[in-house]
């Protein structure tokens, strides 16, 4: 009887364990891909502005610049844990080859942070300094979605 219980208990925390690791890359890929809807609500707006699609306003331009620095600045280890590529899971489009190549990583995320930051001193100036804030927050998106985020098609 004993035996029965502590093989049964044992089984019971293997499959626990699986699901609890099956639920905690669901919850991280969920989280880094609600970190890229913050960046993108952010960057609407003031692509919107640089475009002229949408009329400048240095208020709103200095908090959409604010949240995106902000937003940079959220430790990712969480949203990157192994596992959570495109090729072991379906919601995914990170490629894995992203975790061979952290150092690479590291520094495209560590440019991002410095283009959000030169956005988030330029936005709220004038339209000017925004436009010419706007292309290296860009630049720096497209070489790690190039690099390491599977495609659309």
């Amino acid at each position: 009887m004993k035996r029965t219980i502590a093989l049964a208990t044992a089984a019971l925390t293997l499959v626990g364990s699986a699901v609890f690791a099956d639920g905690h890359i669901d919850n991280a890929i969920k989280a880094r891909q609600a970190q890229m809807q913050l960046y993108a609500f952010s960057l609407g707006t003031l692509g919107g502005m640089a475009k002229g699609q949408i009329e400048y306003n240095a208020e709103a331009a200095q908090a959409a610049a604010d949240n995106l620095a902000a937003v940079t600045m959220l430790h990712p280890a969480a949203f990157w844990p192994q596992g959570s590529d495109s090729a072991s899971n379906a919601n995914s489009k990170a490629k894995a080859d992203m975790w061979s190549n952290y150092g690479d990583v590291q520094a495209k995320g560590m440019a991002l942070g410095e283009a959000a930051a030169g956005m988030k001193a330029a936005a709220g100036t004038d339209l000017e300094a925004l436009r010419g804030a706007i292309g290296p927050v860009g630049a720096a998106c497209q070489a790690c979605h190039k690099a390491y985020r599977e495609s659309n098609n």
